[in-house]
């Protein structure tokens, strides 16, 4: 069960780290533009999951009666703003500030629902937020990886991903919920994505939209779904901790694929945000009291 449970983990968050991957790859080669990129992905992972749901599911169904239209709103953000924002940030640095951003919205959210932070974890919120700080500040140790918009789209991309991830810790059928999410997703977000498109310079090459059915039919479908599987049997700590490891798996990647460097203003940046988000969560395992 603990294997089972390990291997669910592990492939949730190599879809995690391929998303990033496969987003920077299709728009930093110039393959796609990153509104039709956004609407592939997204139309391509609706579609994977409304056969998987009606194939795999005893009644045949399409999820449409299991997924929210909050869940929804949720995914579309995280969506559009990823593309974006990797337009202008390497892709482990874009991962960090991503992921960064859903740890401490998982804090906060848990803290204005009643859960006060002791003085270690206010600690390791206020390391990480300069983790955020250092990042905005002007860069005079390396190259600039990133530009300042990119960056606010990333911590936008980030802070919906973590109202996503709490939205799905209730779900029963994590395809169903999945794919009812995607098919909302799509509703709300074709009309806005084909103003983008027919307003902003497009860019579709063949290649582009392969990367973007990757993305949204395997990367972001399936992963998704196989991350709802996984959150059934986490608790809020144990996803926390885990999804620390995406940014570390996204920055291999980008070193792979893309042949993006790892950075001293990566190093620091991640040692600040990842140290003191592991800094909260630790001191909440251990059940620290509010002092």
């Amino acid at each position: 069960m603990f294997l089972k449970q390990c291997l669910i983990v592990s492939l949730a968050m190599i879809a995690f780290a391929a998303n990033s991957v496969l987003c920077r790859l299709a728009l930093v080669d110039g393959a796609i533009d990153a509104g039709s990129y956004t609407l592939v992905r997204i139309f391509s992972g609706a579609v994977t999951l409304l056969f998987l749901s009606v194939f795999l599911s005893s009644k045949k169904e399409t999820g449409w009666n299991h997924g929210n239209w909050r869940s929804s709103v949720y995914l579309f953000l995280y969506a559009i703003t990823i593309s974006y924002g990797y337009l202008g940030i390497d892709t482990g640095l874009g991962a960090l500030i991503l992921f960064g951003a859903v740890q401490i919205t998982m804090i906060l959210v848990s803290y204005f629902r009643g859960q006060a932070l002791n003085r270690l974890e206010w600690l390791g919120t206020l390391l990480a937020f300069g983790g955020f700080i250092y990042l905005m500040l002007p860069e005079d140790i390396d190259s600039v990886a990133y530009t300042y918009e990119a960056a606010t789209l990333m911590i936008v991309s980030g802070v919906a991903w973590g109202f996503y991830t709490l939205a799905g810790k209730g779900v029963t059928n994590p395809l169903l919920a999945t794919s009812g999410n995607f098919l909302r997703g799509t509703i709300l977000g074709f009309p806005l994505l084909l103003l983008l498109v027919l307003a902003l310079p497009t860019i579709i090459s063949l290649h582009g939209i392969l990367l973007a059915c990757a993305s949204g039919a395997l990367a972001s479908a399936c992963g998704y779904a196989i991350w709802y599987v996984a959150l059934r049997g986490l608790s809020s700590l144990q996803a926390g901790v885990v999804q620390l490891t995406a940014p570390l798996l996204t920055a291999l990647g980008g070193l792979l694929f893309i042949s993006e460097a790892i950075t001293l203003q990566f190093v620091i940046t991640a040692a600040l945000i990842l140290g003191g988000v592991f800094i909260v969560l630790l001191a909440r395992s251990r059940g620290i009291n509010p002092k």
